[in-house]
């Protein structure tokens, strides 16, 4: 054969191969996935965003050092929460159209989420509502683009309904004392409705709501000492939570009614003893360091461990709400990549596979359903400081499934809960742990 036969041979070689799967699969495989992730670096919001951050960072090593998706590693690009919606937009936007970003975790605000879900469907950039809790984002719309990683607010205050109604059936009266943004009016409408259709007899004898990142709570603390609520309940988180809780101590108010501070979780190492004995708490999902299930599990523990020595505090649930969210963006490429016979995925491929996905964080399972809410299983708790230990730890544990207490498909949560029954506080399902923690 001649030379110039021989060249000519190879080149058709070559373009045959340039031209199987195994080439073009190759050739689409990006040289690592851009990700970004929104997270309140600055603000009272940041004590709830910083460890969130701080996950990611540590999930995203290690990940990247086992060989990340199919051999592609992530790049994580961080935005700050703090700088206010309309910036956050504005940097949101330039990521995906000027940084080729293909993945957005966003947000912690459920005001933010609010905001960036329309934008992403229209990006067409797939989005995982990473923490924010408003139950209205995926209600009311439909997208194909956007999902959550774990639980909404209904299904948080609906089990925080049952737990409150399972350790103190027969108070009275009830006030409540909520941030003044879409998470604080939402969960305390879905709170309120369902404890309503419970407990019809119930008097609710204050709805405060301060503004977000308020610094002083002396106006609502007087006016609900004066009151005198059986139960007092605030699903503030972040630093708002903080100083109401050490404003609320420091006044007495704290020992004289009970409260369910349904996120407290995230704030008891910080508060110390300002926490007493006897205040119903959770974490927005079954996030604990002490999970009864999980505690000894070898990855949960393993992952606590690390997380402590890098940031010398406990993870808190935004720390396992990122994680999970990290480990249903691998899963959900997973999954695309095996239906693709091995390509590298389209963003529309994965958004497929993310619909009907289960997987695991560092507790219990999840499983995304067909309108992109994730179904997450809650656990509350009361508090109780152990001797020795310089903050309170959650005690009797209850395990509320998520199927009991999330709203269905097509439905809407502030009329659905209205239709729960007291037979559901004596469901079977729902799990207690009595003795954990101590």
């Amino acid at each position: 054969m001649g030379l110039r036969s021989l060249l000519g041979a190879c080149a058709l070689s070559m373009l045959a191969l340039a031209g199987s799967p195994l080439a073009l699969a190759q050739a689409d495989k990006p040289a690592e996935l851009k990700i970004g992730i929104t997270t309140f670096v600055t603000g009272p919001a940041s004590v709830f965003g910083v460890p969130g951050k701080a996950a990611a960072e540590l999930w995203i090593e290690e990940f990247n050092a086992a060989g990340g998706i199919n051999g592609v590693k992530l790049a994580p690009i961080y935005l700050d929460e703090g700088l206010g919606g309309d910036n956050l937009l504005s940097e949101y936007r330039r990521l995906v159209q000027e940084q080729g970003v293909k993945v957005m975790l966003a947000s912690i605000s459920s005001g933010n989420c609010n905001i960036i879900a329309p934008v992403a469907e229209d990006l067409k950039v797939l989005n995982i509502l990473w923490d924010c809790s408003t139950e209205k984002v995926l209600e009311d719309r439909r997208y194909k683009y956007v999902f959550r990683t774990q639980a909404n607010a209904t299904t948080e205050m609906v089990a925080t309904v049952l737990y409150l109604l399972r350790t103190k059936p027969d108070f009275k009266t009830i006030a409540v004392v909520n941030q003044d943004y879409a998470w604080g009016r939402d969960s305390w409408e879905i709170f309120r409705n369902t404890l309503l259709a419970l407990k019809p007899d119930v008097k609710i004898v204050a709805e405060l709501f301060p503004k977000f990142g308020a610094p002083d709570y002396s106006t609502e603390i007087s006016r609900l000492s004066a009151l005198k609520p059986d139960v007092i309940l605030s699903t503030a988180w972040g630093g708002d939570l903080d100083t109401f809780v050490r404003q609320a101590s420091q006044r007495g108010l704290i020992k004289k009614s009970t409260m369910v501070l349904p996120l407290v979780e995230s704030s008891l190492e910080r508060l110390g003893t300002a926490v007493p004995d006897g205040v119903i708490g959770g974490m927005r999902g079954d996030h604990y360091y002490l999970h009864p299930e999980y505690k000894d599990d070898a990855r949960h523990k393993a992952f606590v461990q690390k997380f402590r020595a890098k940031t010398k505090a406990y993870p808190i649930y935004p720390v396992y709400h990122m994680v999970q969210a990290l480990e249903a963006l691998a899963a959900g490429y997973d999954k695309a990549i095996k239906a693709n016979k091995g390509k590298w995925p389209t963003t529309e491929q994965v958004t497929d596979a993310m619909r009907g996905l289960e997987f695991r964080g560092l507790t219990r399972p999840v499983r995304i359903r067909e309108d992109g809410q994730g179904l997450e299983d809650q656990m509350l708790g009361v508090t109780r400081t152990l001797p020795g230990q310089p903050f309170a730890t959650l005690t009797n544990l209850t395990l509320v499934p998520a199927s009991l207490v999330t709203t269905p498909v097509g439905q809407r949560s502030p009329e659905w809960v209205k239709t729960v029954k007291p037979d559901l506080l004596k469901s079977p399902a729902i799990k207690t742990f009595p003795d954990a923690g101590n």
